[in-house]
């Protein structure tokens, strides 16, 4: 007999997370130290070897992580090409230049080398290089019906945890729509993670991904797919990131490699979260507020979040309790002042009006982030009125009173 859902729980609110569940636990090698970059050339060999695409951004080539994983490939005796044309939020027009340097390169190797956007980028990349056609064609899951690359992540943001994830978001170049296209051939085939290339990131930066990664966290704990096994993910994950969020994110910090070691394992571990779950509603808000007004994402979802989780305290006060360790009741309102906390430490937006955002401008937003593909997993079901309260919520005092 299946467990009878909470009784805080209202009409409006899906079954408990978790009741009927079902995770796919899929192998993952996964690499971790001080340095550990320097074996990406090692790794490269286990997969096969050949030559190699190197999918990165301007950014890590100014930082010299891009000559350094170079170095590695090619001291263990692989040839290299780096693609570093890839733009925040890539596109279906970044992944098809990406992709004609795959086969102009003859490569047999992928490695993703920087933040999201960088690795989502390479996992796009495989598909259209190895499968032909465009992005569009494999949104959804299980798609790609010939085989795909080997391929290694190694995330240099404590952020979006897609070096854990088998899905890339890549938006769609006549509407800046991002389609999650997934497939278990996409999947990294190893990931290494080295809190050294964190270090070098700018403290803007290290704000907006540490909060989105903060956003996984949250809301993939309380999401209508969420699960036992993926709850275990998320707790340990938040208890990670907040542990460490000041000391790494707030302005002026000046982060240890163990606190930027936390955080980007606590990244990864609420990227598989996502990945046995879900996300919610204040990821439908934040990708609008992307797309057309250039808010950056992890800035963008720190907007709406604690408004989101006021809003679902009603039907998540028991999962919020096991983040915060208050007692259900108070739980909700505590890990909104918490995230309310973080985003002012950080220095980020603090309401939509600074970010361009007009009263009249409301309905608009709502209408875009009510098909958003995670809005129908929140647990307190939401539509295009509720959302739209939720974005009034975050304009400032006295739009939000008037």
């Amino acid at each position: 007999m299946p467990p009878v859902p909470s009784s805080s729980r209202l009409p409006d609110s899906e079954p408990t997370p978790g009741s009927d569940w079902a995770v796919e636990l899929r192998r993952s090698h996964l690499i971790y130290g001080v340095g550990a970059l320097s074996r990406l050339g090692e790794l490269a060999g286990e997969l096969g070897g050949g030559p190699v695409l190197l999918v990165t951004d301007h950014g890590l080539r100014a930082a010299g992580w891009v000559d350094e994983a170079a170095s590695s490939l090619r001291d263990a005796g692989h040839t290299v090409t780096v693609f570093d044309d890839v733009h925040e939020n890539p596109t279906e027009s970044d992944v098809a230049r990406g992709a004609q340097a795959c086969r102009e390169s003859d490569a047999r190797l992928i490695v993703g080398l920087g933040g999201g956007s960088a690795m989502d980028c390479a996992k796009g990349i495989n598909f259209i290089a190895t499968q032909g056609g465009r992005m569009e064609d494999y949104w959804g899951f299980g798609k790609a019906d010939k085989p795909m690359l080997p391929s290694i992540g190694v995330p240099c943001t404590a952020g979006t945890g897609s070096e854990a994830q088998s899905f890339a978001l890549i938006s769609r170049d006549e509407d800046h729509v991002k389609m999650a296209c997934g497939d278990e051939k996409a999947r990294f085939s190893r990931v290494l993670l080295d809190p050294q290339t964190v270090a070098t990131a700018p403290q803007e930066v290290l704000a907006a991904t540490a909060l989105d990664a903060v956003s996984h966290a949250v809301e993939s704990m309380v999401s209508t797919k969420s699960n036992p096994l993926s709850r275990v993910y998320s707790r340990e994950a938040y208890r990670l990131l907040d542990r460490r969020f000041d000391e790494v994110a707030a302005t002026g910090a000046e982060p240890s490699v163990e606190a930027l070691g936390d955080m980007l394992v606590g990244a990864h571990l609420a990227g598989a979260a996502i990945e046995m779950s879900m996300l919610g509603a204040a990821h439908a808000c934040a990708n609008p507020l992307t797309a057309e007004f250039d808010v950056t994402h992890g800035a963008a979802v720190g907007l709406v979040l604690p408004s989101v989780v006021r809003y679902n305290a009603v039907a998540s006060e028991s999962e919020y309790a096991e983040l915060t360790s208050v007692t259900p009741g108070g739980a909700g309102e505590a890990l909104a002042v918490r995230l309310e906390s973080m985003r002012r430490e950080a220095g980020l937006p603090q309401s939509l009006e600074e970010v361009g955002v007009k009263a009249e401008q409301i309905e608009e937003l709502a209408a875009a982030a009510a098909p958003q593909w995670t809005a129908e997993h929140n647990p307190r079901k939401v539509a295009a009125a509720e959302l739209a309260g939720l974005y009034r919520s975050c304009l400032g005092a006295a739009a939000a009173s008037g």
